[in-house]
């Protein structure tokens, strides 16, 4: 019964994170179809299984579903999000592996951060899991170890220089559809 349960979330959560694309698709095709043209095809499974095992993580489903469908920008044009390059899963990799740098580096020892309710009060967690970067070294993460009150999969704020931590959704789903609302 629970396999059957998850199956059916799985299935209603392809499809509507399908249905946010295509409607994300269709306005940039009438608006914008050189940013469309620089989105990446979908991530393959070995890919998205190579992403996790490289994290140590398991991805949300909601995320996972994203790549599936394009897995981020080439970044040959403007950032798909206001002032952030959609990461591919590559570069999810380079910049997780930066910040892990700097954390095994002891960079961050003293460091002060300000969380919001529900973060984790660290400068970096190795489970905070970038897919946005503004240039700068400055992030949207997806949260897989939040503090108490936080939701598994939240949307991070992440600043290279400054310590606030503040939430921007429960979920990626939330963040995405949010952002597409206001798009189209």
């Amino acid at each position: 019964m629970l396999h059957d349960e998850f199956g059916n979330k799985m299935k209603q959560g392809k499809v509507v994170m399908k249905q946010q694309w295509e409607r994300l698709e269709a306005w940039l095709k009438a608006n914008n179809p050189a940013l469309l043209a620089d989105l990446n095809p979908p991530a393959s499974d070995a890919k998205i299984q190579t992403l996790e095992q490289t994290l140590g993580v398991t991805l949300p489903v909601d995320f996972v579903e994203c790549l599936r469908v394009h897995d981020g920008q080439r970044g040959g044009v403007e950032w798909l999000f206001p002032s952030a390059e959609f990461l591919s899963s590559e570069r999810i990799l380079d910049e997780w592996a930066i910040w892990k740098d700097l954390l095994d580096g002891g960079d961050f020892d003293g460091a002060k951060a300000r969380p919001g309710a529900g973060i984790q009060p660290a400068w970096w967690s190795p489970k905070w899991i970038p897919f946005t970067y503004n240039g700068a070294g400055d992030h949207l993460c997806l949260d897989l170890d939040p503090a108490c009150g936080g939701r598994v999969g939240q949307i991070i704020t992440l600043w290279h220089d400054d310590g606030a931590r503040n939430k921007k959704a429960d979920s990626f789903f939330q963040w995405f559809t949010e952002f597409v609302d206001l798009t189209v």
